[in-house]
């Protein structure tokens, strides 16, 4: 069953437009608030958010939400996704919020849950307070002394920093490394760049001037070009870019070169197999990570367990399955024996502790394996099910009858925009492109 408001990373639209406006937020304050309550106890909710100008609005009106259904509200401010992750547990919260749209432009916002051990709520769990959402809940809503309280929380800052800084080895120091930093003007501006420093690093730090507006703006992890410039100018060791709600990391090397998720994701790996770390013999990934990262893990003797995008899927099949690294090609790269979602200050942290240790430039370290060529294309539609077209059927087939065993083709409607991805990969480049432009063509068609 479709689902009317939850995508694949929560709820998430252009701002003060459906589903994103007051009155929904409210809602699912009010719906998130009585699905959650269990107990006479009171209950309580943290909710942190990004640095766009439309997380305030959507904040107060959640708090009225949630306070209504009878739950105190702990209000973090902007805070990572996974800082507000950790503090659901560490506050001994029932449910957590955070109000970002991750690497989207500042016009767009979104509502991210978690469930009291910090990790992202599952699609049964969605459609319960889905189906809440159109009910009317007046006769449910608390009243008198039963009416939430909220206040803001003082020192989750320092208990974010502290946490990050614990993922390292106490021995371990950053002294000697000129780190270059792009916080994305997002949720991590404050606290990324003071955890480097104080672990001995020398940092410089851009996309922390956050005005509302400028979040994700011509900076951090979806432009990474803008840090591969500064690396080069004050010749960095290395350079962190961070997403809007610091959930995701690409890193540029000092050749100005960008390391995505994928090369991370097998640096990770292999050092943790080494160190006897790494759980259930392998790690997970989603179907487009790339190929070549497959075949770097398969020459170790270790396995890729691969699963539809979204790094909650991830994190599913990790914890089904026993693993502790997993991921997603843009980034998101989920270290279970730390936290429950992404976290990209967490996941930089570990590759520079591997620099570190093996002592050669961040290029050598972070090249762990050739890409296979691998393109991806989207094709916008107005609606309708362009996928269903038999014209695109065909195309679809006859791509992969071409590519054969020497390469992948997967075909994805987006969890969060109206588009359809395309995307094919093989040794062959010239055959990977032939076949992603002829199935585009005939999404097109469909789509017109």
């Amino acid at each position: 069953m479709g689902r009317k408001y939850f995508g694949t990373d929560g709820i998430r639209g252009t701002a003060n437009r459906h589903p994103m406006t007051p009155e929904i937020a409210m809602k699912v304050g009010m719906a998130a608030g009585l699905a959650f309550q269990r107990g006479s106890y009171r209950h309580r909710v943290v909710i942190g958010k990004d640095t766009r100008l439309s997380s305030y609005m959507i904040e107060n009106a959640m708090v009225a939400g949630f306070t209504s259904a009878g739950m105190d509200v702990f209000l973090l401010g902007p805070m990572p996704t996974p800082a507000v992750a950790m503090l659901t547990r560490s506050l001994r919260a029932d449910i957590g919020v955070m109000i970002s749209a991750s690497h989207n432009p500042f016009e767009d916002n979104g509502i991210k849950l978690f469930g009291p051990e910090g990790y992202k709520l599952s699609d049964d769990i969605e459609r319960t307070i889905e189906g809440l959402l159109d009910e009317d809940l007046s006769a449910r809503l608390a009243t008198g002394s039963r009416l939430g309280r909220a206040k803001r929380v003082d020192g989750v800052h320092d208990r974010y920093i502290e946490f990050a800084k614990r993922t390292l080895p106490r021995e371990l120091s950053l002294e000697g490394l000129r780190v270059a930093i792009d916080c994305a003007n997002g949720a991590g501006y404050s606290v990324a760049p003071e955890v480097l420093w104080e672990l001995g690093a020398e940092v410089i730090k851009i996309g922390i001037s956050p005005d509302g507006t400028n979040i994700n703006d011509n900076c951090g992890s979806t432009a990474p070009a803008t840090l591969a410039a500064k690396v080069k100018e004050v010749r960095a060791d290395i350079g962190i870019a961070l997403d809007g709600d610091a959930d995701r990391v690409l890193i540029v090397d000092e050749r100005a070169s960008v390391v995505d998720g994928d090369q991370l994701m097998a640096v990770i790996a292999e050092s943790w197999s080494e160190d006897g770390r790494l759980a259930a013999g392998g790690i997970v990934a989603t179907i487009m990570s790339n190929l070549g990262l497959e075949r770097f893990l398969e020459a170790r003797h270790l396995q890729l367990a691969r699963t539809k995008v979204g790094d909650r899927y991830v994190v599913e099949h990790m914890r089904e399955h026993g693993y502790n690294v997993g991921g997603e090609q843009s980034g998101h790269i989920v270290l279970s024996d730390f936290g429950t979602t992404g976290d990209g200050l967490v996941s930089a942290l570990q590759v520079l502790a591997v620099v570190k240790q093996k002592g050669g430039t961040v290029s050598e370290v972070c090249r762990r394996f050739d890409p296979v060529p691998q393109i991806l294309k989207n094709v916008r539609f107005a609606g309708g099910e362009p996928l269903e077209r038999d014209r695109v059927q065909d195309a679809i087939s006859a791509g992969r009858e071409r590519l054969g065993n020497s390469g992948r083709l997967v075909i994805r409607p987006s969890g969060t925009e109206p588009l359809i991805r395309v995307m094919a990969e093989g040794d062959d480049r010239a055959l990977v492109s032939s076949v992603v432009d002829d199935i585009v063509g005939a999404l097109k068609q469909a789509a017109a």
